[in-house]
């Protein structure tokens, strides 16, 4: 039944094709959920108000439910295609990705990112207690809460999608390939519009709590050169056009 439901669902012209590839995963402030096929799968298989709590054995049951039959319709369009995806999993493929991780992890960018992600945790851990009593002032129209939200929101993403698009430019240089777009400038372009937000965020922070300006500044001095190495690295990533954001419906 889920499997009908989910080719009928993706045959649905109102979804943009990869839409959800190069989101920031923030449906709740994303204009484009009705556009999405992640989304409306999510909203109608995870209906059930006992279904969206983790904590709930219904949750799991029905993701594992949509797992395995994802899993079992990949199997199924790669022999159409192919390709065996039993073979993916040999020991030559699980040490070429074992070696490709352990690069991403040691370059410079996902390094950054992820001591930025610490940086976040350590600047609200020591000013907790005064932030929380302050959090809800409204400043120029932008209140305080809402700049936490969002720098909170981006901590770990931005390292997510740099190892992404580190990766991504990996594989392309190995395999040789120089094509535009790609994977790895549609990940580099998603994190720098976090970083572009996150230092929006920060920048308000200041305006209330001068005596923190100078860990502010710190933070998005950092967060600024973390950018500057991105584009660098990738500089054809602010140029990437996603789909459904950046002006071009691919539907029409």
């Amino acid at each position: 039944m889920y499997r009908e439901r989910l080719k009928k669902l993706a045959a649905d012209k109102r979804f943009i094709p990869g839409i959800y590839n190069y989101c920031d995963r923030w449906c709740e402030r994303c204009p484009q959920t009705h556009r999405c096929l992640n989304f409306s799968i999510g909203e109608e298989e995870f209906s059930d108000p006992q279904t969206r709590d983790i904590r709930n054995e219904a949750f799991w049951k029905k993701l594992s439910e949509i797992f395995g039959e994802t899993l079992e319709m990949l199997r199924e369009e790669g022999k159409r295609w192919g390709i065996d995806l039993e073979s993916l999993d040999s020991e030559s493929n699980t040490e070429h990705i074992w070696v490709s991780d352990e690069a991403v992890q040691n370059h410079v960018i996902p390094r950054a990112a992820k001591s930025y992600a610490k940086m976040v945790e350590d600047w609200f851990q020591e000013r907790e207690e005064h932030l929380i009593e302050t959090a809800t002032v409204l400043i120029e129209g932008f209140n305080l809460e809402e700049a936490f939200e969002v720098i909170q929101w981006y901590q770990y993403f931005i390292a997510a999608k740099a190892m992404r698009a580190i990766l991504g430019k990996m594989e392309d240089e190995k395999d040789g390939g120089d094509e535009f777009p790609s994977d790895a400038d549609g990940s580099g372009k998603i994190a720098l519009i976090a970083i572009d937000r996150s230092i929006g965020a920060w920048a308000v922070i200041p305006h209330h709590y001068s005596r923190y300006a100078e860990s502010v500044f710190e933070i998005i001095s950092f967060l600024d050169r973390l950018g500057q190495a991105i584009e660098e690295t990738l500089p054809k990533a602010r140029s990437f056009i996603r789909p459904g954001f950046d002006g071009i419906d691919l539907n029409k």
